[in-house]
């Protein structure tokens, strides 16, 4: 007789493969897809000089989540070798066996195919665009094993929303957007390098490569260095598309964020290079806010 108050042996297959597709595409850790989020939206609303249309912005923010999806499934599979002797990714599908190497492919391929159906109703340069994104977001989790950059190509990976804004809203991909996409990786390189140093000694000790490990004990120092330049590549940003109070207002309080974050991770324990991490949120939410409001301000004194 089945045991009903048993979760394992009572729950349907379908709905248990679920519960591991879900796992597996971290849908239960919005941050990863808030920290690529950010990013885009910065792109979009410098494109369109305000508040985006709604079927661009209803396309880049799904196909963000989309292809966060698809990326977590990829890394998770390049990553077999690896996850199931690191002790924060140890209980993930694929290193416990709970999904097969195949699965993952599969879902992968269906969430890639179902994002670029998104960008197919954009515009040509966006969907030629679109096909580099797929190829960094596919080829990004290998970089581990063969570079200590994997950090860097992230951030070219995770900021390549911004140039395909421009594209899908303006028709082509001004200076402005290459310096925002270089704040960008300098940021991703930044988080994702808070990211690496909880999983450091695990990493040398299965042959593993990461920014944390190249940068040793000059880290903290490091890291003062991309958050700086993350910082000058935004004031060029302001500069250029003549940004007004909010803009400055908002690198202000995120630049106090940043610092906080080094208060957090300056004993480089496990936890709090996590808790560094995972702020980096705040930092993407504040710059957004503080360009959406100098737009919103801008349309207000128009109307006045």
């Amino acid at each position: 007789m089945t045991d009903s108050t048993n979760p394992e042996v009572s729950e349907p297959r379908w709905r248990e493969r679920l519960r591991q597709y879900a796992k597996l595409t971290r849908a239960d850790r919005p941050i990863g897809w808030l920290l690529l989020l950010w990013p885009t939206w910065w792109g979009l609303w410098l494109a369109a000089k305000g508040l985006p249309p709604v079927w661009p912005l209803l396309v880049f923010t799904l196909g963000v989540w989309l292809t966060r999806a698809a990326g977590c499934v990829i890394n998770d599979y390049a990553d077999r070798w690896l996850d199931g002797s690191v002790e924060r990714t140890k209980q993930r599908p694929l290193a416990t066996g709970a999904v097969s190497g195949r699965e993952a492919l599969l879902l992968f391929a269906g969430l890639m195919l179902v994002a670029f159906a998104l960008v197919l109703t954009l515009n040509r340069l966006t969907i030629y665009m679109s096909v580099v994104g797929v190829l960094l977001a596919a080829s990004y989790p290998y970089l581990k094993r063969y570079t200590y950059l994997p950090q860097v190509y992230l951030g070219m990976a995770f900021g390549w929303g911004i140039p395909m804004a421009f594209a899908a809203l303006t028709g082509s991909v001004p200076k402005l957007a290459w310096v925002l996409y270089v704040a960008n990786i300098f940021w991703a390189t930044a988080y994702d390098t808070w990211y690496a140093m909880v999983d450091r000694d695990d990493d040398i000790r299965m042959g593993a490569k990461s920014t944390a490990i190249l940068f040793g004990e000059m880290d903290l120092a490091a890291q003062a260095l991309l958050y700086a330049g993350m910082f000058v590549a935004l004031g060029l940003v302001g500069r250029d598309a003549a940004m007004g109070q909010y803009y400055w207002l908002g690198l202000g309080v995120a630049c106090v964020l940043v610092v906080y974050q080094f208060g957090l991770a300056r004993g480089r324990e496990r936890e709090a290079c996590f808790r560094a991490f995972l702020h980096n949120n705040w930092v993407g939410m504040v710059i957004f806010a503080g360009i959406a409001a100098d737009f919103a301000l801008r349309t207000k004194a128009a109307a006045a």
